[in-house]
């Protein structure tokens, strides 16, 4: 009788049993890899319900980022700015545009302006901008150069490991505290700012209970 399978069939199931767990392994590194925020949430730029360029406002205009987010420095979330806010300036600059017909509806007492988050933490994650403000870390070791951004994407992955990292090595990121909003600003504009120094009174934490609460 001729056989239907060849021989070397035989060692199928022998070898489907000794190759499933690495499969399986390297499976499972794969997705815990390739999964990570650096890969999943970097660049991350979710479309507006009305066209704001940073690039525009904080770059060319230089408007601080505390007009529009003022209660970075005295709050735990960076707020985002009511149209209010807004209108302080368009009641005046291009009061007929039709790009901020969105924001007018709203002034007038329409629904909100559902502007869409680009930075966001899992809810187990205690962040606080406040501290961080205060402390001297610039907004630009977040969020990178906002002011040239038209579109504001996502820079960094804000992963656990990246803020460890960068808890560990605080003097790469501080600067003096009225330097915090200042993109441009370089080591050499504050000769006489000692980030070591600065950093060893600090003492960010390390610990479990530092983020998560």
């Amino acid at each position: 009788m001729a056989l239907i399978f060849p021989r070397w069939t035989n060692w199928l199931p022998l070898l489907l049993v000794l190759g499933a767990p690495p499969a399986g392994i390297g499976a499972a590194v794969g997705v815990w890899y390739f999964g990570a925020p650096q890969f999943t949430d970097v660049g991350y730029s979710p479309e507006q319900p009305v066209a704001y360029s940073h690039a525009l406002h904080a770059g060319e205009l230089g408007i601080d980022c505390r007009y529009c987010h003022n209660t970075v420095e005295q709050g735990a979330a960076a707020a985002v700015p009511p149209v209010d806010t807004c209108m302080n300036c368009h009641k005046v600059i291009k009061p007929e545009s039709k790009r901020l017909e969105p924001i007018r509806q709203a002034y007038a007492g329409g629904d909100p302006v559902k502007w869409v988050r680009v930075h966001m933490l899992p809810d187990y994650s205690y962040f606080n901008h406040s501290v961080h403000v205060a402390a001297g870390v610039g907004c630009v070791s977040c969020h990178g150069r906002v002011d040239q951004m038209v579109e504001v994407a996502q820079q960094e992955p804000l992963s656990m490991l990246w803020c460890l990292k960068c808890h560990r090595h605080l003097e790469e990121n501080l600067r003096p505290p009225s330097e915090v909003t200042n993109m441009d600003w370089t080591p050499e504009d504050s000769p006489d700012f000692d980030p070591v120094a600065a950093a060893a009174q600090l003492d960010p934490p390390e610990h479990c209970s530092g983020c998560h609460r």
